[in-house]
């Protein structure tokens, strides 16, 4: 697929951030047309190119800045879009091309591009859809040095009741995030299937899961006056209670990606082994 419009989505609070965006501006200059997110818009001057992350309806976005910038950018994007990350934060697990190699990479992909999908999970509550998430949806405590008491369920089978600080639901490709820290396992992207991560359980035979990507996965809080929170990448939070059924699936519509060349394990090795 070969760009005809593009967006730039970037935190713009450093001066690295800043260069990376004019310097893809040179390179993209009458070749596809552009457009930033509203801070990039002011922080650059151009005004005139400024649209709302939402009305973004271009061929690829390209972000500059870490993972949270893309994590931001799917939440906000009205549609999927695919979206190449360019990282100027820290690990940049789905900001996956490096500054220095960055401006040979933009040229390349403004005469075409391959598309990368990726599962995302669709989170409910109640029957409220919340924000698909891309990496993990965790429930944790809504205060600190309080333990949660949940049930999960596995298509109508009870998978365990465990008491815990929390639990996270992360996607293949969120088992490299916090799912990871907390002691899960890392799946391949290509796999179709969701991890469950109980965080701090207070009994020993509570462990990891890996579920197909098609259960129905019921989280139900069993302790009546005990709050708990639901953070979705990071990014969104809402507070739930006793009695609250919280339900994830398969989202509908996966999250894109430009593909780049380097593999799955490559660059795990490069990222999280030391």
């Amino acid at each position: 697929m070969k760009p005809k419009t593009v967006g730039i989505i970037s935190r713009c609070d450093t001066t690295d951030a800043i260069e990376m965006v004019e310097t893809i501006m040179k390179r993209a200059q009458g070749k596809v047309e552009i457009v930033f997110d509203p801070r990039s818009a002011t922080e650059l001057g151009m005004l005139e190119r400024s649209t709302p992350v939402d009305k973004m309806h271009v061929d690829m976005v390209i972000t500059v800045g870490g993972d949270g910038t893309i994590l931001r950018a799917l939440q906000l994007l009205s549609k999927p879009t695919p979206i190449l990350g360019i990282n100027v934060g820290e690990v940049g697990f789905l900001a996956e091309i490096a500054p220095e190699n960055a401006e040979a990479f933009v040229c390349e992909v403004l005469e075409g591009f391959e598309v990368d999908q990726r599962a995302r999970l669709a989170v409910s509550v109640n029957g409220e859809k919340l924000p698909p998430a891309m990496n993990e949806a965790a429930i944790v405590t809504s205060r600190p040095a309080k333990i949660l008491h949940f049930q999960i369920i596995i298509d109508e089978n009870e998978l365990e009741t465990t008491r815990a600080d929390g639990l996270i639901l992360a996607t293949p490709t969120g088992s490299t995030a916090y799912a990871m820290s907390a002691g899960g396992p890392i799946v391949d992207p290509r796999v179709d299937a969701f991890v469950i991560v109980p965080l701090a359980p207070f009994k020993l035979s509570a462990r990891p899961w890996v579920v197909p990507a098609n259960s129905e996965i019921v989280v139900k809080l069993l302790r009546p006056k005990k709050e708990a929170t639901i953070v979705i990448d990071g990014q969104y939070n809402k507070v739930v209670k006793k009695g609250d059924v919280i339900k994830f699936t398969k989202a509908k519509e996966p999250a894109l990606f430009v593909k780049t060349r380097e593999g799955f394990y490559a660059k795990v090795r490069g990222k999280l082994v030391v």
